[in-house]
């Protein structure tokens, strides 16, 4: 956190201070008052007070009013500046040598994806080297709750972006597709939260299995997921393990390369 002794030393004290505010009520955990904002932030109430109400005309804060207390907290606009920054980003450059490094090591084809509506979209793609590929590439669409990157994505979405997604589940072609209901998909998706990727295996195609993991933005935002693809049978015991600990390695690669910190 920048104290109010750091932020009187920066080239303009006044947007120091401002991006403290926002950031104080950005890492809170909880709303806050405008007393607890400025004790916090370590800024004098009265320009506290100047600066979340600024904010809060141009829509980055948002209050609840209890009383005669109000209760500060951040509003999503961050997230879409944030998400339209990331389009601008070429994610195929971001960590292309550690995608192909990735593929050399498991002998599978390493993607990225992000969500765009209620699909994935892969927009870069490391080829496993040898002979058989798999019909993935970059602008190739998947429904999203049918693969491991979109449910990689998913949970991580805030409720807001989520809830719509649940009104357009699809049942997969495969041999293990099944009728899928967000009860059970919002259960998965908490697994996928507690383990840190995610796994589909043959739902959305026979013989196919595929794992993911999310990586995220600056604000913890998360952008997109990377994943393997493998024959089903590849894909157990020790060679998912090492797919599984690649992967999350290489989504914290290029989650600290889009700003994103303490993740």
């Amino acid at each position: 956190m920048v104290s109010e002794t750091a932020g009187d030393r920066s080239p303009s004290p006044a947007v120091a201070r401002a991006l403290t505010v926002l950031e104080t009520l950005v890492e809170s955990d909880e709303e806050l008052t405008l007393t607890a904002l400025a004790k916090k932030a370590n800024i004098p109430l009265a320009t506290c007070a100047s600066i979340v109400y600024t904010l809060e005309q141009r829509d980055y804060a948002t209050r609840r009013v209890v009383g005669r207390s109000h209760f500060w907290r951040p509003t999503l606009r961050l997230y879409g500046l944030a998400t339209q920054l990331i389009r601008k980003v070429d994610l195929s450059s971001v960590a292309s040598r550690e995608m192909r490094d990735l593929a050399d090591q498991l002998g599978m084809p390493v993607h990225i994806g992000v969500l765009t509506g209620s699909s994935v979209v892969y927009v870069a793609k490391a080829a496993m080297p040898g002979f058989i590929q798999f019909d993935t590439f970059p602008g190739k669409v998947s429904h999203f709750n049918l693969t491991a990157l979109g449910r990689a994505i998913a949970a991580y979405l805030p409720e807001e972006e989520l809830t719509p997604l649940l009104g357009k589940l699809e049942r997969g072609y495969g041999p293990k597709g099944k009728p899928v209901d967000e009860e059970s998909f919002r259960a998965e998706l908490a697994r996928v939260a507690k383990q840190g990727f995610a796994v589909e295996d043959q739902e959305e195609q026979a013989d196919i299995a595929c794992l993911a993991a999310p990586f995220f933005a600056a604000g913890g935002h998360v952008t997109g997921a990377v994943g393997v693809t493998s024959f089903a049978r590849d894909l157990t015991r020790d060679k998912r393990k090492q797919a599984q600990t690649g992967l999350v390695e290489l989504a914290g690669v290029i989650s600290a390369r889009l700003g994103a910190t303490d993740l």
